[in-house]
């Protein structure tokens, strides 16, 4: 490279003036900047998604065949659950003692491991129960693999059990009968949230008014409360109302819609469909439980 006058001659043999040659370099470290920002941007995408893990997938081996369900990481407490009872083999040779054909087929009972013919089973499980995980945008479509659990009289915080669980075979629902079965959910629910409404702390003076006006009869001032807290209540209703997914689920895939927000769903089935069904039609007696024992085998395979 020389200089000529106010020129400089790059080794090529081009003249460029100093003052083009300074308005390149600008480019260039504009131009290395970028390349720079964007390497680091992609290495840094890179690591986390080599850190998000994968989903855990188990097999359950029966009679008619294999499922394989993968675990999903929203919902950790149970995931992690299942995978230590599998790992301790807690689920061999446990049946699926409860199906009902067009609804779903239930196991994980320790009391049903040789259990003789026709002993009413579902009681059984480890000793401790799993708070729920309800997660938005994961729903009982079929192939769901959800956790059974004691009714809301005697576990209103829908804790689950720490063993059995169920799949959902469900069914297809059309649009008028999910509108009528949504209608009704919402009707089912608007009661509990009420009273959770007035359960709130900030709504004591609300709810000491509301038992009074009802000890007392007084249906005037009982009307007035419910008034009052319709805005509140009809947000909390807003979680019961079937989103576009769900419509598009529910009337496609099929499932058992009546469930959602009620039970803890933390997986799905990706292999064995067929045997699903198989297993859902089978013969059973009075309590659900299959005439011929469905034994079941789980592992780990990932």
């Amino acid at each position: 490279m020389t200089e000529k006058g106010n020129e400089i001659t790059i080794t090529s043999g081009h003249f460029f003036s100093l003052e083009k040659l300074i308005t390149m370099n600008k480019y260039l470290k504009y131009i290395t900047l970028s390349v720079v920002t964007i390497l680091a941007v992609g290495l840094i995408s890179f690591k986390m998604k080599r850190k998000l893990p994968k989903e855990p997938i188990v097999k359950i081996t029966t009679k008619f065949g294999v499922m394989k369900l993968k675990l999903y990481n929203e919902t950790p407490q149970h995931r992690d659950n299942f995978i230590k009872l599998t790992k301790e083999k807690y689920f061999e040779n446990v049946l699926f003692h409860r199906v009902i054909n067009q609804f779903m087929i239930q196991g994980g009972d320790p009391d049903s491991k040789g259990a003789p013919k026709g002993k009413m089973l579902g009681e059984g499980g480890p000793g401790y129960t799993i708070p729920a995980e309800f997660v938005p945008g994961i729903y009982h479509k079929k192939g769901a693999l959800a956790a059974a659990r004691e009714g809301d009289e005697v576990n209103p915080e829908k804790k689950s059990s720490g063993s059995q669980f169920y799949i959902v075979q469900g069914r297809v629902f059309d649009s008028t009968q999910l509108a009528t079965f949504e209608e009704r959910r919402m009707n089912q629910y608007r009661s509990v949230e009420f009273k959770n409404c007035l359960s709130e702390p900030e709504n004591k003076e609300l709810m000491d008014k509301y038992m009074h006006a009802i000890k007392s009869g007084d249906r005037l001032t009982s009307a007035d409360i419910v008034n009052k807290t319709k805005p509140m209540v009809d947000e909390r209703m807003k979680k019961y109302k079937f989103t576009e997914k769900q419509w598009e689920i529910y009337t496609t895939i099929g499932g058992t819609p009546h469930l959602d927000n009620s039970y803890t769903v933390f997986g799905e089935l990706i292999e064995g469909f067929d045997v699903l069904d198989s297993i859902a039609q089978v013969k059973t007696d009075r309590n659900n439980r299959p005439l011929e024992d469905v034994v079941m085998s789980v592992k780990v395979i990932r």
